[in-house]
Formats: structure tokens, C-alpha cells, sequence
């Protein structure tokens, strides 16, 4: 019970957090001109942007296929994509929930353990995360005259921060290793009393699955295929943002760099813990817009809730109807039994 009201708290927090940053986004914008934008945007540009979300997410069931086969599980591509648009729609609700939600649907109906899937879909996020840095000091680099001024004043003050706590910081990173130095040294002197403990075992099980699951991408056969599975996935996600620079005139102009530019900055709105990246997308995505590319600050808010509202539908939309079809229509037996 303790755990569910810290659980709610956080949730409620973090949730007041996205809804303050929306509100910071959209303070000094004409919502009534925001809504004119919305009423007259050129909506076959953001049916091309959904088809791009929809491919590069069933490319990422179809990578997943790839490191579940390593493992020596057997699964469908069908029941893999159903299981990761299920898990998109959890992220619209709690953040984080997804990456549980996908693995627990596909356990369930393909008898994988959900350890090693877990494992498997940390590997693949760590992947994600190396391309996204690549992505990330690439842009920086190539447009440095352009983006040098706005990440410098975006870092400074995170940067007096530090430094004006620099102590603190090295104390609490000292007292860190010292903790985790003690609890492994306490862990070796007393592991025969800890095997002896009731679900000592069940806990080992777990983290050797969850080991099994973070190995696999040094077992799978088709790595060529898996990499050009991800180049795909992060091409189409810039995609995904540069078809909707042609629903409004005002940033109409703007090309594929451009996206993926805020494609690469906007993640970190994406990744921030508020329910479906409401506010965090919102504030860093017109942030981009308007200091770097000079996109008036009505267009650029009515880009970036646009865009965010047509992702959410569809993985509200596509994630519940796969989830009815993936229990209640699809009577497939499951593959690993």
C-alpha cells in the first residue's frame, strides 16, 4: 500500500511537471490562432508522418524479432508488433511503462520468459541510445555556427549550478562508491548465508535472465540486418517530423536536417519521466524552432502540439485495437510451449 501512494505521488508529480512545461510553451501564444492553424493544416502531411511512426515501429518488432531468435525463442512478427504498439500506448499513460508492458503481453502469449525478453529490450535501448549520441554530436558538429549559441545558453546555468556545488557533488559521488564498495564486499563475506535465504534463488534465476536477454545482440546471426534495421528506424523517425514541416506555411521551408535536428534535441523531451512526453516535447521542441530556425512562436506551438497529438492517437488507437486482437481474435497457439 506504501509503495502505491509513493508510486501515485511520483506519477501526480511528474504529471503537474508536464503540465506546468505546457503551460510555459503555450503562455505568450494566441491560442486562438493556434487553433486556426490546426483547423487549416494540410492534414495529408500528417497521414505520411503517421505512416513513417507506423513503419519504423514494426521495423523495431521486426529488430526484436532479431535478438528474441538469438536467444532460441521462437515468435511472430505480428504478435512482436502488436506487443510493441501495446507498449507505446502504456507510454502515453505512465512513463517507462511501455518497455514492461511489451515484454509482459509478449510472455504471456508466446511463453518467452519476460526476464529475457526485459534483458533483450535493455540491449536494444542501449543501441538506441549510441545512435541517438551519434545523432546528437553530429548535429552539433556540422552545424556548430548555428547551434553553438543556443546549447551554450542552454548548459550555462546547468554549469554554474555544478560548479557552484562542485563539494556536495563530490561528496555525494564518494559517499556513492563507498556504499556500493561496502554492500559488495558484504555480499561476498555473507553469500553463503544469503544462498540459504528464501528467493535467493528466484533472484538469481531473474538476473541470469536478464543477463541472457542484454547478451543478446553480441548472439545474433543477422547483425548486418540488424544494423540496417536501425539505420532505418532512426531515418524514418526523421521522417516523421520533416512531412510535417509541410502542413503549416510557416515552417514549410524547413528540410530533412532540420528535422532531424529536432528530431536528435527533441528526444530528450521524449525520455524526460512525464506521462507521454506531454510538455517536456512541447517546450523543448518550440524552443528549437524558434531560436534556431526562427519559426514565429504561434506556428512553432502549433507544430509541436500537432505532431504530438497525431503520434499519441495513434498509439492510443492502433496500441488498444492490437491489444484486442492480440487476446481476444488471435486464438494462434503460442510458439515456445
Amino acid at each position: 500500500m506504501k509503495r502505491l501512494i509513493v508510486q501515485t505521488v511520483k506519477y501526480l508529480l511528474f504529471l503537474l511537471l508536464g503540465v506546468f512545461l505546457l503551460w510555459l510553451s503555450f503562455r505568450n501564444l494566441s491560442l486562438n490562432e493556434i487553433w486556426n492553424d490546426i483547423l487549416n493544416a494540410h492534414y495529408s502531411w500528417m497521414f505520411l508522418a503517421l505512416f513513417f511512426v507506423f513503419m519504423a515501429h514494426l521495423l523495431r518488432a521486426m529488430r526484436w524479432n532479431l535478438l528474441i531468435g538469438s536467444m532460441g525463442y521462437k515468435t511472430r512478427i505480428s504478435t512482436t508488433f502488436y506487443a510493441v504498439m501495446i507498449g507505446y500506448m502504456a507510454n502515453t499513460a505512465v512513463p517507462r511503462m511501455g518497455e514492461f508492458m511489451r515484454c509482459g503481453v509478449l510472455s504471456r502469449k508466446e511463453k518467452i520468459p519476460f526476464n529475457a525478453l526485459f534483458g533483450s529490450v535493455i540491449s536494444e535501448r542501449f543501441i538506441d541510445l549510441v545512435v541517438l549520441a551519434i545523432i546528437l554530436f553530429s548535429v552539433l558538429f556540422f552545424q556548430w555556427q548555428l547551434l553553438g549559441d543556443f546549447v551554450t545558453r542552454m548548459l550555462n546555468p546547468f554549469f554554474e549550478s555544478v560548479g557552484a556545488n562542485s563539494f556536495a557533488l563530490g561528496l555525494l559521488a564518494g559517499s556513492g562508491l563507498l556504499l556500493a564498495a561496502l554492500l559488495t564486499w558484504l555480499f561476498v563475506y555473507f553469500r553463503n548465508r544469503f544462498r540459504r535465504m528464501p528467493g535467493y534463488s528466484k533472484t538469481v534465476e531473474l538476473i541470469h535472465g536478464l543477463l541472457e536477454g542484454i547478451r543478446t545482440i553480441q548472439k545474433v546471426k543477422r547483425k548486418g540486418l540488424f544494423i540496417f534495421y536501425t539505420v532505418l528506424i532512426w531515418l524514418l523517425y526523421g521522417l516523421m517530423l520533416w512531412a510535417p514541416f509541410m502542413m503549416l506555411d510557416e515552417t514549410s521551408h524547413l528540410g530533412l536536417l532540420e528535422a532531424i535536428t529536432l528530431m536528435a534535441i527533441g528526444s530528450l523531451g521524449v525520455v524526460a519521466p512525464v506521462p507521454g512526453g506531454i510538455g517536456a516535447y512541447h517546450f523543448i521542441g518550440k524552443a528549437v524552432l524558434v531560436e534556431l530556425y526562427s519559426i514565429p512562436g504561434t506556428a512553432a506551438g502549433s507544430f509541436v502540439a500537432l505532431t504530438h497529438a497525431g503520434q499519441t492517437l495513434l498509439h492510443i488507437i492502433t496500441g488498444g485495437l492490437f491489444y484486442f486482437i492480440m487476446f481476444f481474435a488471435d486464438h494462434k497457439k503460442p510458439l515456445n510451449e
